[in-house]
């Protein structure tokens, strides 16, 4: 059976609670007990599909049987979470298809956990709506605004080698999201590489127009991900984490409306626009799949080519047991 997804909903029965209030162990030794067996997992996240399950509370009640407790820390972007993971503050999130290479190339301990359908129409490089620019192919010389190590890294790669642009004939200008769409409002720079939903509040402001999107060009997966220490003690917990995503993901898939309207309250961003960037996605949680880490490979090899990583890498180093 799949691990992501079980056909239908564990129902938990608090024993441990009533064992307690019956006297059946003394309260020291209880207490001693719930202190060994207490365990944490601490999520990182982005502005996409775990927002739901922080803002719901359902994966803090899934877990609570296994003794666990749940932590959670919002990431603008998923480079700065791998470098949480990297340093030991989160033991599990959510990140595009780039941060991953860069990620392993530092030494990174993380492990690849799951995956989701791909979604290329999710993330575009974008030009103010009155520039002269009409198509990749004019963006020669110009300042592009983008997350460095993102997904939209590699996107902006691909256009400019699909349009015969050398990466060194663009000023690459990193910048958060939030900063990067200040400079792009402000004309500071040409163009910017970004993804939804900042991608779609942006055109919903009237100001952006795209010229080129992922389509054809870049899977665009979201990767979840753990490191090897806590797997290797906690993956009962993971599988858990999992099963709720995917039935998370199936729910927004059939209730775009009802879920619309649940981002909206979380992001603060005016439901029209979300449901502008639910269109876009691709629905499906996968187990990690030969293919996908494969296009990982070559994304890797793509910025060694360019000396963008500091050293080649083997990406099936950082796969998960039991490789799809």
């Amino acid at each position: 059976m799949n691990r992501f997804h079980s056909s239908s909903r564990r129902r938990f029965v608090a024993s441990g609670l009533a064992l307690a209030a019956s006297g059946a162990l003394p309260l020291a030794h209880a207490q001693g007990h719930s202190a060994q067996n207490a365990r944490s997992l601490r999520i990182g996240y982005q502005k996409g599909l775990l927002s739901i399950l922080k803002g719901r509370g359902t994966l803090e009640h899934r877990l609570a049987p296994l003794g666990v407790s749940v932590q959670w820390t919002e990431f603008p972007s998923g480079p700065p979470q791998l470098e949480a993971l990297n340093v030991g503050s989160i033991d599990f999130g959510d990140v595009g298809e780039a941060p991953p290479v860069f990620a392993q190339a530092a030494g990174a301990p993380f492990v690849y956990y799951g995956q989701t359908a791909q979604r290329p129409a999710s993330e575009a490089l974008v030009v103010p709506d009155d520039s002269p620019v009409k198509s990749v192919a004019q963006l020669k010389g110009k300042r592009i605004a983008l997350t460095k190590g993102s997904n939209t890294h590699f996107l902006l790669l691909r256009l400019l080698e699909n349009a015969n642009i050398d990466y060194a004939d663009v000023t690459p200008v990193w910048l958060s999201p939030a900063d990067a769409r200040a400079a792009f409002e402000q004309k500071a720079v040409d163009a910017w590489a970004i993804w939804d939903p900042f991608l779609a509040v942006v055109q919903a402001t009237g100001r952006a127009r795209i010229i080129a999107d992922g389509t054809g060009v870049v899977q665009n997966r979201a990767f979840y991900f753990t490191s090897r220490n806590y797997v290797a003690k906690n993956d009962d917990v993971l599988r858990a984490v999992l099963e709720e995503i995917g039935a998370t993901d199936h729910w927004i898939s059939t209730n775009r409306e009802q879920a619309a309207a649940e981002f909206s309250r979380l992001w603060g961003i005016p439901q029209p626009i979300v449901i502008t960037a639910l269109t876009r996605l691709k629905y499906g949680t996968e187990p990690v799949s030969r293919d996908a880490l494969a296009n990982q490979q070559r994304i890797a090899d793509a910025f060694y080519k360019l000396k963008l990583l500091p050293s080649q890498i083997d990406v099936t180093v950082a796969a998960p047991r039991g490789l799809a």
